[in-house]
């Protein structure tokens, strides 16, 4: 196939191309630019998708793979351009579209985000990010798209990503934590539920689902097991050979130390946390049964760890984007072991 995607030089823009380059396609990418040494073997096009997207007039593709729209307008500038000259489109969607993460197992046809209509032209026209209402976006985009291209669009309702190149630093927080050895705070209970997705799983069955023509939405996370934290965190110990001995504090001694979830602690959602002005469990349990069904298959989660420690290994680190330090860790089990000792009084 003629396959055009949109991004395609960061994480799973990369894992994208790498995977369609594998199977023989011929790849396009459209980005801005900013990392033209990644695939110079392919044909690259210099655009902005909120800005000159010039060079994808009067072209032709099989499949377009976008990554990175963010609103609607997005789409509908890319959908302008290339019309019906194309018979495939996947939309890399997020879990995020949904109103909440409460249910177990929670399935495609849940309530989802909205946000008010003045707001979206506060983000049409640059006056506050798309990622504050990131799932609310993520929802008219999916919409947008369904209008450009009704019946031909596969949306991949996105979980945590994880692999080599990802800058988020979420589960690379860990691993690399991990491989330090020595005490490591973890909030919560060691069998709370975690879900992830390696990049390479959604690349190969978007592959899979676009060369047979497959649309709808579909949930993309994984494992296909109930993973927990501690599990997780186990494997990250048993591949990196660490001497790393887990603290498992109490959450609400984590919240009142002012440690903020999912930044400061990663992958780590309070059990118990406000919303609508009420304590609610939240829940890491959304359903991936349709995707299962129609082909996803996941990769040994050794594997996925062992990558992402092989890239830290080399990786030049010039800041991460999620973690504690190290001195306020120390601090917080400093504290959390006085506290045991107080306790056992």
């Amino acid at each position: 196939m003629k396959v055009l995607i949109l991004g395609g030089t960061r994480f799973l823009g990369k894992a994208l191309a790498e995977e369609g380059l594998k199977r023989g396609h011929d790849i396009t990418l459209f980005n801005r630019g900013n990392n033209k040494e990644a695939f110079s073997e392919v044909e690259q096009l210099v655009g902005d998708r909120d800005g000159d997207v010039s060079q994808l007039k009067d072209r032709k593709w099989d499949a377009v793979m976008d990554t990175c729209g963010f609103a609607p307008h997005q789409i509908n500038k890319i959908a302008a351009v290339l019309g019906d000259s194309i018979e495939h489109y996947t939309y890399i969607s997020s879990i995020s579209v949904y109103k909440d993460w409460i249910p177990l197992n929670l399935s495609e046809d849940y309530h989802l985000q909205s946000m008010p209509q003045d707001r979206l032209k506060d983000v049409e026209e640059g006056r506050i990010s798309p990622y504050e209402y990131y799932g609310a976006l993520k929802v008219l985009c999916e919409e947008e798209a369904e209008k450009h291209w009704p019946g031909r669009v596969l949306h991949i309702r996105a979980g945590q990503l994880v692999g080599p190149f990802d800058y988020t630093d979420r589960l690379p927080y860990w691993v690399q934590r991990v491989s330090e050895g020595g005490n490591i705070v973890v909030p919560g209970c060691p069998d709370r539920p975690i879900q992830l997705i390696d990049v390479m799983d959604i690349a190969t069955w978007g592959f899979n689902m676009a060369e047979n023509s497959k649309a709808g939405t579909y949930n993309v996370t994984g494992p296909d097991y109930e993973l927990t934290m501690e599990e997780l965190l186990n494997t990250c110990k048993s591949v990196t050979n660490s001497n790393a001995k887990f603290v498992w504090t109490d959450e609400q001694f984590v919240l009142d130390h002012q440690i903020q979830p999912w930044t400061e602690m990663p992958l780590w959602i309070p059990e118990q946390f406000p919303l609508d002005g009420e304590d609610k469990p939240w829940h890491m349990c959304i359903s991936v049964k349709k995707a299962i069904e129609n082909g996803l298959s996941f990769r040994p989660l050794e594997d996925t760890i062992h990558d992402v420690y092989q890239w830290e290994k080399g990786r030049q680190d010039s800041g991460r984007k999620a973690g504690i330090c190290r001195e306020k860790e120390q601090e917080l089990l400093d504290a959390w072991f006085q506290k045991e000792k107080k306790d056992t009084l």
